[in-house]
């Protein structure tokens, strides 16, 4: 009686199981979650095309303007405790950096992009042409305002 009780409740578990399982793999192959594993992907080999851009460019280019490549050697000392804020200058410098390198050169190309792609679906949307007159009327006008026509 003691295994048999055993065993039914390994059958109960298992079919549980499948119904989790089946649960499970529709959530993974519901397309916002792959969305969302290729945006990290491709995010992260952005993330490493940015910092190439700031350490290979951009942070020489400060460095040769303000004749101090780096800031990392910069220190005070009190009561034999060593501060670091050259460190601490060199993160700002790198964190403005990147920002200035996505903004300019991520987020503008994409707001213009999204504003030309906008405008093109304001001008389609927004309208309809008349039956009668062929002119452009709104999409929610019951009349047309060059003939006075009905429109359905």
């Amino acid at each position: 009686m003691f295994l048999l009780t055993k065993v039914l409740k390994f059958i109960y578990y298992a079919k549980n199981m499948n119904k989790m399982l089946e649960g499970f793999k529709d959530f993974i192959l519901r397309g916002n979650v792959v969305d969302l594993a290729v945006g990290v992907v491709i995010g992260a080999s952005f993330g490493a095309v940015v910092t190439a851009l700031v350490k290979g460019l951009l942070t020489p280019l400060i460095g040769a303007v303000a004749k101090v490549p780096d800031f990392s050697g910069l220190f005070f000392t009190l009561n034999g405790s060593k501060f670091m804020y050259g460190e601490l200058i060199n993160a700002v410098i790198s964190f403005l950096l990147v920002a200035a390198a996505v903004y300019f050169f991520v987020v503008l190309p994409v707001n213009k992009l999204m504003e030309k792609v906008s405008k093109k679906k304001e001008a389609v949307a927004n309208t309809k042409k008349c039956k009668e007159c062929l002119s452009e009327i709104p999409l929610d006008a019951k009349r047309c305002g060059h003939c006075t026509q009905a429109v359905v």
